[in-house]
């Protein structure tokens, strides 16, 4: 029988699919360094976060499956109640060393991490400024706070200082992601840190794309003064879920105030025993962590781009159906590149967005920049 509410998302798939935004979610095997399956078509990615490949590091793995023996495959419930398991305050230390933060917090994602920490902190009467390009959930943290949410510019911090001295408010957050996912490119951190010092305001940064990659690991926080040091363990890290580094009393307080952290049953075991093993890896070798910038700058200057300011390289194509034709070829040719459509980036701006990781290698990369050249920039 079909209902109205199969009629209407039949109506509204169509739509996608005449706009050629519709997604299909499609089962890929990842394999070790940068080897993906897809359809039983092996493919070098240059689609995954996954930046130093630790998800399939043998230690990590090792670690996930040796604390999945002792403590069991899930933590059992909220960790305000049984589910905060030993593993966990270990894991925390690890991030706060990192980030060099006094202490920190372990959320189930870093979705979970934003959507919790903003409305934990601001309110009504309260302002968020928020650079234009932020990650979705910076702007759904935002509005669920109550808090005035005020776009800047993208990395415009004149127009930041412009819109803080034309607004009246009680507490404020800037609010920014240190590497933008779809466009690879920086925060001025030190900028913005300091406009937030001389207003008042906390700075919080989300290195979901930093951690690991920036500063010997310790993302692009490193060396600034920020009060809220946001990211993720699901891409450099190599596994899952979202943290905060910050004093001591914010960390606290966050625990006691953050929904998205009372109300969601803990990690299981094994994900936070293979971050802390990642993490220590991070630590242990900081050429390792220089190796994905490394690789994206090749990229770049085989194809006479701009040098890249991070392992993610756009290359911006205008129409969704370009974009998908580009994916398409480059899978012909032994390459797994998705193609990035609206409204995940603004109309007329889908893009192959490239991601470069430890485990690449030189020549698959200059086979990658000539495909792009003689394929795909001369059909743009």
């Amino acid at each position: 029988m079909t209902t109205t509410l199969d009629q209407f998302a039949t109506t509204k798939l169509a739509s996608l699919d005449a706009a050629s935004l519709r997604r299909r979610i499609s089962p890929i095997t990842r394999g070790p360094d940068a080897i993906a399956l897809r359809d039983g078509q092996r493919l070098i990615s240059f689609s995954c976060n996954d930046y130093l490949n630790l998800s399939q590091h043998p230690d990590v793995i090792a670690a996930s499956v040796a604390a999945t023996q002792r403590y069991g495959v899930g933590a059992g419930a909220s960790r305000l109640v049984t589910g905060d398991h030993p593993l966990y305050r270990t894991l925390e230390l690890r991030l706060a060393a990192l980030k060099s933060t006094a202490d920190a917090v372990v959320f189930g994602s870093g979705y979970l991490a934003n959507i919790g920490i903003i409305p934990a902190l601001v309110g009504a009467g309260d302002a968020v400024f928020i650079d234009e390009l932020a990650h979705a959930c910076i702007w759904a943290g935002a509005k669920l706070s109550g808090a005035a949410v005020l776009p800047f510019r993208h990395n415009d911090v004149a127009h930041l200082t412009h819109l803080i001295a034309a607004h009246n408010w009680r507490h404020a957050i800037i609010a920014t992601d240190g590497v933008f996912s779809m466009d690879g490119d920086l925060a001025p951190i030190p900028a913005l840190a300091a406009l937030a010092s001389t207003h008042g305001a906390w700075l919080m940064t989300d290195d979901a794309h930093g951690i690991g990659v920036f500063n010997a690991g310790r993302g692009t926080a490193h060396g600034s003064e920020i009060p809220l040091q946001m990211g993720t363990l699901s891409k450099a890290v190599g596994g899952y879920g979202g943290y905060l580094c910050a004093s001591a009393a914010v960390c606290d307080l966050i625990r006691n105030r953050a929904r998205s952290f009372i109300y969601t049953t803990g990690l299981p075991p094994g994900v936070v025993a293979a971050a802390i093993a990642s993490l220590d890896l991070i630590a242990a070798d900081p050429a390792l962590c220089a190796r994905p910038l490394r690789h994206a700058r090749h990229f770049t200057a085989a194809l006479g781009l701009p040098a890249a300011q991070s392992p993610i390289v756009p290359l911006i194509l205008g129409a969704a159906e370009t974009a998908l034709a580009a994916q398409a070829s480059l899978a012909a040719a032994g390459f797994l590149v998705t193609a990035i459509r609206p409204p995940t980036v603004p109309d007329g701006t889908a893009r192959l967005r490239f991601a470069f990781t430890a485990g690449h290698h030189e020549a698959d990369i200059e086979r990658l920049a000539n495909h792009v050249r003689t394929s795909i920039l001369i059909a743009a």
